[in-house]
């Protein structure tokens, strides 16, 4: 069987997963619409779904902390992601049982960043790729993803949202059947006790890191949920709204492959300023105006309010002891990425419903809250001497 590079087997995944991704995020709350859900229920059901990612992220992504089981449990998560779309058709009827499917998509889908994420900072370490450069594929393939979707919506319906999702994971199902080559191999101390999550949460630089990225990525949560439906709203055509939505991925792509030509000396303090000011910008100017230009240049901004961001998360993490970066990833998925997003969503759909577009100024408000934490080094985390436990 053809056995890819590390780089080109993550990249071929990451293709399939965000090409799906690319679909979900944008487009679920329009399919949920589709189905008579309110703009509130809308918010509580991604919301549902993005708690759902937080528990997985908490309780699965940290089990599968050797670099040997990571092949497999990509696999498992991809297949039940699958399986859990294609629940979506058979629960139309009820608002319960497209609640029970959303979290059971998302509890399989939720641990596979991360994961895919440990892979490459994994090989990464061994010198066969730059992180950038590969994670970039994920992001070209969301733009593929909102693009095709947002055009085969326009002329076929709400339904090819779950029928194009679909192709996205069964095409990472099959990569997933591959195996790299080099395999990832676990070394004699990856049997090692992992940080105790709890313990590691009440440290000063890993609380104040997780409270500053819940500020910068929770931010995006009215966009996430609602600017598809705003846009439309404001009379934008879905291909319109594809087309917003991969321009922003653009920018993302754009900045995760001269991130480090481009970034590589600024400090971590630096690029959290910039990615806070950038939130500050953009939502202000998302509740301001629908104008096609202003919406294109706040999509740009995206490459600064989220990749930005991301990279200068995961040179955080990096910079960490070895034995922490797993944890940390994990930490980061499950409560900036997760916790704290399902709860700013929940809560826009309410705003949205209230306030409309207004609900975006509180998005740009917490740019300005994030500017006032500063934040340690990781290297300056102390060493628990409870690290001996399971991960929490």
């Amino acid at each position: 069987m053809f056995s890819p590079s590390p780089y080109g087997w993550i990249a071929q995944y990451l293709i399939g997963f965000f090409f799906a991704y690319g679909v979900y995020l944008p487009f679920w709350s329009l399919w949920l619409e589709a189905q008579n859900v309110n703009a509130a229920d809308i918010g509580l059901l991604l919301g549902l779904g993005l708690a759902a990612r937080c528990v997985a992220n908490l309780f699965i992504t940290p089990r599968f902390h050797r670099p040997d089981a990571i092949l497999p449990a990509l696999r498992i998560l991809s297949a039940g992601a699958f399986l859990f779309i294609t629940l979506h058709f058979f629960t139309t009827s009820s608002l319960w049982l497209m609640g029970a499917a959303i979290v059971l998509f998302n509890l399989c889908c939720g641990p596979i960043v991360p994961l895919s994420d440990a892979l490459a900072n994994y090989y990464a370490r061994l010198k066969m790729l730059d992180y950038g450069r590969t994670r970039l594929w994920g992001s070209v393939a969301f733009v593929a993803g909102s693009t095709v979707v947002g055009y085969l919506v326009s002329r076929y319906g709400a339904n090819m949202i779950l029928i194009t999702a679909l192709v996205g994971v069964a095409f990472s199902i099959v990569i997933g059947l591959l195996n790299p080559t080099p395999r990832p191999t676990s070394h004699a101390n990856a049997a090692q006790a992992r940080p105790n999550l709890l313990h590691l949460m009440r440290e000063n630089s890993v609380w104040r890191f997780l409270a500053l990225m819940a500020l910068i990525q929770g931010s995006h949560a009215a966009y996430y949920a609602f600017s598809a439906l705003y846009w439309k709203q404001s009379g934008h055509s879905e291909e319109i709204i594809g087309f917003l939505w991969s321009l922003g991925v653009v920018a993302e792509v754009v900045v995760f492959a001269f991130s480090r030509r481009w970034f590589g000396r600024f400090s971590l303090r630096s690029l959290f300023i910039v990615a806070s000011l950038g939130v500050a910008l953009r939502w202000g100017l998302t509740a301001s105006t629908t104008v096609l230009p202003a919406l294109i240049l706040v999509q740009l901004l995206h490459g600064i309010t989220f990749a930005m961001a991301h990279i200068a998360a995961i040179r955080y993490i990096q910079s960490a002891p070895e034995n922490r970066m797993v944890a940390l990833q994990a930490l980061y998925n499950a409560l900036p990425l997760g916790g704290f997003i399902a709860l700013m969503t929940t809560l826009s759909g309410i705003g949205y419903e209230l306030w409309g577009a207004n609900v975006f100024w509180a998005m740009a408000a917490m740019g300005i809250m994030a500017l006032v934490i500063k934040l340690p080094p990781a290297t300056d985390m102390t060493q628990s001497t409870k690290e001996r436990g399971a991960s929490a």
